[in-house]
């Protein structure tokens, strides 16, 4: 039997500030190197410079994009998946993770805050929202090793509450 690999949710703005991309490229780095799965909604901005990180360390990326164009994805993404669903596709993204890692962001990463709230999936902020619930961190490192730590609670908890969590 093949062992699953832990899946990593990167979560953040289309748009980043040049330092946000640096730190999403080093997180992505971290988890291809710690043999886990980068998941995020394969575009631009903090989503491309944690797959390029990741892909740079021969890491595996998916893209849960929102249209229906498997070649809207950015360049760093090994599986891009094309749902056709907009935003709705964030909850599909938060879904498929066993933690997760808030870069920077607005209102959409927001939702994928809210999403990772609901689903009992673990997150942990890098400059992100300042708000109850979302644990600061201050470095890629820290991010990465608490999401690899959560990874075994926050299936538990999706497994235990599966009857009682809808969308």
């Amino acid at each position: 039997m093949t062992k699953r690999k832990k899946i990593i949710a990167v979560i953040g703005g289309r748009n980043c500030s040049d330092a946000q991309y640096r730190t999403a490229r080093e997180v992505g780095r971290l988890i291809a190197e710690n043999d886990a799965v980068l998941v995020c909604g394969g575009r631009t901005g903090i989503m491309e410079a944690a797959c390029r990180g990741a892909a740079e360390a021969g890491g595996i990326t998916v893209g849960i994009l929102p249209g229906d164009d498997n070649r809207d994805a950015n360049e760093w993404v090994t599986i891009p998946i094309a749902t056709g669903i907009g935003l709705a596709r964030n909850a599909v993204l938060i879904r498929s993770a066993s933690a997760a890692i808030a870069i920077g962001g607005n209102y959409g990463t927001l939702s994928e805050i809210a999403y990772c709230k609901q689903f009992g999936v673990p997150v942990y902020g890098i400059q992100s929202w300042d708000i109850k619930g979302l644990p600061s961190v201050e470095s890629p490192e820290e991010a990465v090793q608490l999401a690899l730590q959560a990874e075994n609670y926050a299936t538990k908890t999706q497994r235990n509450n599966e009857d009682l969590l809808c969308v």
